[in-house]
């Protein structure tokens, strides 16, 4: 079934680029927008364009009804959701097919299952991809977390299984400070989520964050497209990301990449997805599966040569995946900067008009941005504003490539993250690869971090 006209339920950097790939396809696109986003590049671009609310994103971007409303009005025969907001939303995904309308994302049910923590790690364990060793549920008999905890080697961290935001979490170094550890993580995941279950896993000290591209047609076919370092975090947010990691081996790829792709065509998964692990000492662990398109996919296209969205719009229509597995070459490397308009140095948002705009350009150089002089950045959404991919046939001569981009880039009006990026890459770590999740909060606690602020 070929799509003709797909609704972008989505904004920003990414609603232009579904749009980019569904003109390049012969495909009409509809933008629906906020009352705070009628002047975004992507709704004077799209061919069509409906207003489905207010500012706040409650009201407009995550508003079922006035979504499938806008998709009937404008006569869309599907529905791209881009990332965030809606897009691993299953009701969501329900609704948009119980109306007629192909939903350009995985089936409902994987969005589901995937959501759940709990329900996605046993899922993740019964496909063969590697957990991180710990109790096989809630744990609260002191002498039997002492039998896991011998079993899996200290360190290890007592969770709470309704946690978040690092209450009700210990880690453990020593045997005897076990039970009373538990106690204690007990008692705060009582106090705060009125939950005192708890259980354990084994504490991964310096772990870095890599995932797994996966893509499957929902009839058995999957693949990997290589594998992405996300290490480089604060408070869990992604600030720069590259493929393929400087610490993972081809053979350690071709393994990893062969079990998750296994797992996505036992799955019967459909569209693109994420596999995301902790690794550390040549270990992965799995963590969680987005059923998305991520953020960073630039990078991957980048090394691969295969264009995401095309491929989610072509396994929407019920067409095959258009490589198999030994079509996939990886060449080169890739680096991505996430750009945001806030304080480079505080993080403070910085919305407001963007007096100046220019583009990075040259050889291998890709910005991802609605951006252009006069706009007026809205202070209701996320502050990543721009995305810069560069790519190199090396890791060095990437960087090098970047750090020029970075200096050719104008955003004036505004302050925005790039002399954070220029200063990271400035930094021993970062150009040897020597990094972890851990890294970016530490540097940024440091004096070191703050040097020659410009």
């Amino acid at each position: 079934m070929a799509i003709r006209r797909i609704l972008i339920a989505n904004r920003g950097e990414i609603a232009l680029r579904i749009h980019r790939a569904a003109h390049e396809m012969g495909i009409e696109t509809v933008a629906v927008h906020s009352t705070a986003d009628a002047d975004a590049m992507h709704v004077r671009l799209a061919d069509h364009a409906v207003c489905i609310g207010p500012p706040a994103a409650r009201d407009s971007y995550l508003n079922v009804a006035a979504i499938i409303s806008a998709a009937e009005i404008a006569g869309a025969d599907a529905i791209h959701p881009g990332y965030g907001f809606l897009s691993e939303n299953a009701r969501f995904a329900e609704i948009v097919e119980a109306h007629g309308i192909t939903f350009i994302g995985p089936k409902p049910e994987h969005i589901r299952t995937m959501g759940d923590k709990v329900t996605a790690k046993q899922t993740a364990g019964a496909l063969g991809l590697p957990l991180v060793p710990g109790s096989d549920g809630a744990v609260s008999d002191p002498a039997e977390a002492a039998e896991i905890a011998a079993r899996i080697g200290y360190p290890v961290i007592i969770k709470a299984a309704s946690g978040g935001g690092g209450r009700g979490m210990k880690v453990c170094e020593r045997a005897e400070d076990l039970a009373s550890l538990m106690a204690q993580a007990g008692s705060e995941a009582k106090a705060a989520f009125g939950d005192d279950t708890v259980y354990i896993e084994k504490y991964l000290g310096n772990p870095r964050h890599i995932e797994f591209q996966v893509f499957g047609d929902g009839a058995g076919q999957a693949i990997h497209l290589g594998e992405r370092d996300c290490s480089l975090q604060r408070r869990h947010q992604k600030v720069l990301e590259e493929a393929p990691s400087p610490v993972i081996t081809p053979e350690e790829r071709a393994r990893m990449g062969g079990i998750v792709a296994k797992a996505m065509a036992d799955m019967g998964y459909r569209g693109a997805g994420t596999i995301e692990f902790l690794w550390e000492a040549g270990e992965f662990y799995f963590i969680e599966m987005n059923t998305r398109l991520q953020v960073e996919h630039p990078v991957t296209e980048a090394i691969t040569g295969i264009d995401l969205v095309r491929e989610q719009i072509r396994v929407a229509e019920g067409r095959p995946l258009s490589v198999r597995q030994e079509d996939v070459a990886f060449s080169g490397h890739a680096i991505e900067c996430r750009i945001n308009a806030e304080d480079p140095w505080t993080f403070a948002p910085s919305p407001g008009l963007v007096s100046s705009y220019h583009a990075a350009g040259g050889m291998h150089v890709r910005v991802d941005s609605g951006l252009y002089a006069g706009y007026r950045i809205p202070p209701y959404y996320d502050s990543m504003i721009a995305k810069l991919i560069v790519y190199g046939r090396t890791r060095e001569g990437c960087i090098m490539r970047l750090r020029r981009a970075l200096a050719e880039m104008v955003i004036e009006g505004v302050k925005t993250s790039i002399p954070l990026h220029q200063k990271l890459l400035t930094e021993k770590d970062i150009l040897e690869g020597e990094y972890s999740i851990k890294w970016l909060e530490e540097w940024l606690s440091t004096s070191n971090a703050h040097d020659d602020r410009g």
